[in-house]
């Protein structure tokens, strides 16, 4: 069997009763961490509380050589850790149906989702958001308008988007995030981004940060250490404004983009 479980947003203690229950009772134990990662813990802090060695994979393991994982789990209790809620990464979905192309059986313990967790620290509502995107790094001096184009898209049907920001070489900031955006736009001389930016950073942890500006003053805030997230909002409800004001710091003048 393979149950895929999601260990949450920021430390070991994210992960649910039921999650850590799978756990305890697997006969191995593996994780990724290059979809997401828990920057509250470590891999030893894991182990000595799930009571589990933990095997670590890559990026590679997972997509290209999932073999051994499935040729365990064939015979075994096979238990396959991620952050966040699994399956929300497409990757997780495809070693799933690789599984039951085997005929293994799978089963799943959702975690804690960034998604959900955004709507709670921002109160920005969550029926009201469209697509999602990621912003990564320009790789070999390009750079992806992907992003760009899921906020504009967004913003015609007057819908917020969550923007999840890359983690492969090093954690993107909101600053950073924000510059790339801003790029795009001046080259496209387009005004997709102008308008309220909401950052969060360090979602389910003790401290998390919630900060909602006009975005060229965004970008000028110091969030901190990482994972950071960005939201680009559309037209706000009564009640959303209210919220990133009392829960966000914005400046009163938002309510000007109430709908």
């Amino acid at each position: 069997m393979l149950t895929f479980v999601g260990v949450g947003l920021y430390d070991e203690k994210d992960i649910t009763l039921k999650g850590l229950g799978a756990v305890r009772d697997a006969d191995r134990v593996f994780a990724e961490f290059y979809t997401s990662k828990l920057m509250g813990t470590t891999l030893d802090k894991m182990e000595r509380l799930y009571g589990k060695k933990i095997h670590l994979l890559t990026r590679e393991d997972v997509e290209q050589k999932p073999e051994k994982i499935l040729a365990l789990a064939k015979d075994e209790d096979v238990v396959f850790l991620a952050g966040g809620d699994v399956m929300i990464s497409t990757t997780h979905v495809d070693l799933r149906l690789r599984a039951m192309d085997r005929g293994i059986r799978t089963r799943i313990v959702h975690g804690l989702s960034v998604q959900s967790a955004v709507c709670g620290l921002t109160g920005l509502q969550n029926y009201r958001f469209g697509k999602s995107a990621s912003i990564a790094f320009p790789y070999k001096g390009r750079t992806s308008e992907m992003p760009y184009d899921t906020i504009k898209t967004n913003k015609e049907h007057n819908l917020h988007t969550l923007l999840f920001l890359d983690i492969a070489e090093k954690c993107m900031t909101i600053n950073e995030a924000i510059d790339i955006l801003l790029g795009i736009e001046k080259d496209r001389k387009e005004d997709a981004v102008k308008g309220i930016g909401v950052g969060i950073a360090r979602a389910g942890s003790e401290n998390p940060l919630v900060r909602a500006d006009y975005i060229e003053r965004l970008r000028k805030y110091d969030f901190g250490a990482p994972l950071h997230a960005l939201v680009i909002p559309g037209h706000l409800h009564f009640l959303e404004a209210e919220a990133l004001i009392k829960l966000a710091g914005a400046p009163p003048e938002i309510e000007s983009e109430i709908i």
